[in-house]
């Protein structure tokens, strides 16, 4: 991931998922991220309807998007669709996409509830801010 000065705003970090995506949301400013919801996402087309819905209402100024591999840091299943989905995010929505190595955010993610997506993109996005700050 290439490190930049972001301008001052929103970012939208999405932990995509075939059947549902994690999304959360926070700012350059105060560099915290918070989980925002777990859209379910069963199509391309419903992905793509909320990813859209999302960037209209919360003005992003740039995208986070998880990218899961192994332990050992090879490609897992999802890897390539992940990249995949943050080239088109970048492309469609014409904002900075970055990507960060979620290996292990769920692992980091302590709740009782069994869909913890939008908790594992918090992860995800806080890690890209704590990456930014020692970046500096």
């Amino acid at each position: 991931m290439q490190k930049k000065r972001l301008p001052d705003g929103t970012i939208l970090c999405f932990d995509f998922g075939l059947a549902r995506t994690g999304v959360a949301i926070g700012n350059t400013l105060t560099r915290e991220a918070r989980p925002l919801e777990i859209a379910v996402t069963p199509t391309n087309e419903a992905r793509w309807a909320r990813v859209e819905a999302l960037a209209t209402e919360w003005a992003p100024v740039a995208f986070v998007v998880g990218v899961p591999r192994l332990g050992d840091g090879a490609p897992s299943t999802l890897t390539a669709r992940c990249e995949r989905f943050a080239r088109q995010l970048g492309a469609r929505l014409k904002r900075p996409t970055f990507t960060v190595d979620e290996r292990f955010s769920s692992v980091e993610v302590e709740s009782g509830r069994e869909k913890i997506d939008d908790e594992a993109a918090a992860v995800i996005l806080q890690q890209f801010f704590n990456e930014l700050d020692s970046a500096s």
